[in-house]
């Protein structure tokens, strides 16, 4: 592993039991993420992007091969709380307020309060809720209550960002709109975000290293490093190199259907 690596898989391969017999969610699958990086991760539904992510997360245990995260067993990085894990859902109490919701992890790592309150106001500045910290999660649109959920899981300061297809319900043009925004946050906060996406456009546009995943066994059927600058305003989705990721990233999609 080198040394820039922040996440690092090696051979991994995760097989569910189940009553109907095993299912093999992973195969075989080594990538090295490097600091700083945004990758995503794309495949058809039940390729395992997510649990990939899970694995990152200590929220699923491999069954072959070995992942580190910051160097360490993905165990010892939750312990040291060294990412923040944004869901599919907002998954925001509803008897909670937006600060309340965000300063939740902060109350659970016994964070005193002026310390709580500095980080709330700062993550809220972050993803363009300042001024909603008091309204309660019904009280705002499903695009405004997924930037309070990346808020929470930016309040404790973690250096990587995992994100499970975390705009996938929301309509394109909000969607477009938080995408604009989630480039601008890694570019202040120089955070290393893993993130899964359905997307096409979305893979390409928000990310320096894009993963393709084949159907179950999910494997990694290509690595594509994106030739896009960082500053991207939405109208690059025009350009021609744009337009040569997306065609390589629907060539790995299908490739990856006809070697099962």
């Amino acid at each position: 592993m080198s040394n820039s690596s922040v996440i690092s898989a090696s051979n991994l391969d995760l097989t569910f039991q189940t009553n109907d017999g095993p299912v093999h969610a992973l195969k075989d699958v080594s990538l090295e993420v490097g600091k700083g990086e945004f990758v995503s991760f794309i495949g058809p539904s039940g390729c395992g992007k997510t649990t990939f992510l899970r694995c990152m997360a200590d929220l699923e245990h491999p069954t072959g091969g070995t992942i580190t995260v910051n160097g360490v067993s993905p165990e010892k990085a939750r312990m040291a709380r060294a990412y923040g894990y944004v869901f599919q859902a907002a998954g925001l109490y509803p008897w909670r307020t937006i600060g309340g919701n965000i300063r939740l992890p902060l109350e659970i790592m016994g964070y005193d309060r002026a310390d709580m309150d500095a980080r709330v106001a700062r993550v809220l500045e972050l993803v363009e809720l300042s001024g909603f910290e008091k309204k309660f999660p019904w009280q705002l649109s499903g695009g405004m209550q997924q930037r309070a959920s990346i808020a929470r899981a930016l309040s404790f300061d973690a250096d990587i960002l995992l994100m499970d297809e975390p705009f996938g319900a929301l309509d394109e043009i909000v969607r477009d709109h938080l995408n604009e925004q989630l480039l601008q946050l890694w570019a202040r906060t120089e955070k290393t975000i893993a993130f899964v996406t359905h997307s096409i456009p979305e893979a390409v546009y928000l990310s320096t290293k894009i993963v393709v995943m084949s159907p179950r066994p999910g494997r990694i059927t290509d690595v594509i490093e994106s030739p896009l600058p960082k500053d991207r305003p939405l109208d690059i989705r025009d350009s021609t190199e744009f337009l040569e990721v997306a065609h390589r990233v629907r060539e790995g999609l299908r490739a990856g259907h006809i070697d099962d």
